[in-house]
């Protein structure tokens, strides 16, 4: 009778303590539920506020927490990020979300599955030094305009711009300058006259007297202005035959990005310098601060993509770009909100 006592006694205590473990590590759960817990991502300019979701949920560990071993690769801008999906060294972008239609122009199929920016965050600003009598976008001709990298959302949106002013991409000269130090010196060096980028580059020119600044969707209502309707940003996207092959992995990466969000909403500047890398900071804590502020609206609150933004995206894009024609765009096969839906649902965003 006592050694089937003693016997009950180690299987209650061996089952409490496996119960507790599994309590305690949820990543393992998660682990055993993924199809690939091994992730590629690749990002363009990494350290901007366009991606600071992505920069929270890795820095708290919501990735990890999530079952997944994320690898991120940084590149120049979001056109070489793209590339890197394409090429297979990379199974998911964190980018802009109209390079899904522009994939889809050309036979690409691409979806977007979890938002982080519900504003460009891109300013397109004229150098005070090489343009002090400027005028107007006409005065852009013959010009070299800075962007993160040719073919990116920054190039896309000096485009527009200069389309709407009446001057052509090819009236001007593109040269990719990345989204960090590296775009600062070559403005104020003088190898460009003008710049279209994001934070916290743009307000630190701003703040210095380097640029003016004749466009700007920092803001929601400045994107308003831009582009006549909400304008989808930074998002998660990857080829839609790994969503569909991935499901439970293209949730947990949702999942990650929508606890970052969560967290975006109460956090002060405070909790940001001390999750942030002090690496983005570009030298200067303070006007990464003040970048922070003016940019604060522009992060997306619950990973969702709106119907009105794609569409606000593809009118965008068919603006200035003859090959893309908008009755040949699928536009309900670039995104899909089932995963942003249930993170939703689960971290009450």
């Amino acid at each position: 009778m006592k050694r089937q006592l003693l016997v009950s006694r180690r299987m209650f205590v061996s089952g409490v303590t496996l119960a507790a473990a599994s309590l305690a590590l949820p990543s393992l759960r998660a682990q055993s539920r993924l199809e690939k817990t091994q992730v590629s991502l690749a990002v363009g300019g990494k350290a901007s506020f366009y991606y600071l979701p992505l920069t929270i949920a890795e820095q708290l560990g919501y990735f990890k927490a999530e079952g997944l071993n994320l690898e991120i690769s940084d590149f120049a801008g979001g056109s070489r990020a793209l590339q890197a999906v394409v090429d297979g060294s990379a199974d998911v972008v964190s980018g802009a979300f109209e390079h899904t239609i522009n994939l889809q122009s050309r036979n690409q199929m691409f979806q977007a599955f979890v938002l982080q920016g519900r504003a460009p965050q891109i300013a397109l600003g004229v150098s005070t030094r090489t343009m002090a009598n400027y005028k107007s976008v006409v005065d852009l001709k013959g010009k070299k305009i800075g962007v993160s990298a040719p073919g990116s959302s920054t190039n896309m949106m000096a485009n527009l711009v200069l389309s709407r002013g009446g001057v052509k991409a090819g009236d001007v000269s593109f040269i990719g300058v990345g989204t960090a130090a590296g775009a600062l010196t070559a403005l104020r060096s003088g190898q460009i006259d003008a710049i279209s980028n994001i934070d916290p580059v743009m307000t630190m020119l701003e703040q210095k007297g380097d640029v003016k600044i004749i466009s700007d969707t920092r803001t929601l209502k400045g994107t308003m202005e831009v582009f006549g309707g909400p304008m989808p940003a930074a998002c998660l996207y990857a080829p839609s035959d790994f969503i569909q092959k991935n499901p439970k992995t293209c949730q947990a990466l949702a999942n990650a990005i929508v606890h970052g969000l969560k967290w975006l909403q109460t956090a002060g500047p405070g909790d940001i310098i001390k999750t942030v890398p002090e690496g983005y900071f570009l030298g200067d804590r303070a006007l990464y601060l003040a970048s922070f502020s003016k940019v604060r609206e522009a992060i997306a609150l619950d990973g969702l993509i709106p119907d009105d933004g794609a569409r606000t995206a593809l009118k965008a894009l068919a603006s200035f770009d003859p090959s893309i024609k908008p009755d040949k765009i699928d536009l309900a096969k670039t995104y899909t909100n089932q995963f942003a839906r249930r993170a939703k649902e689960r971290f009450e965003a």
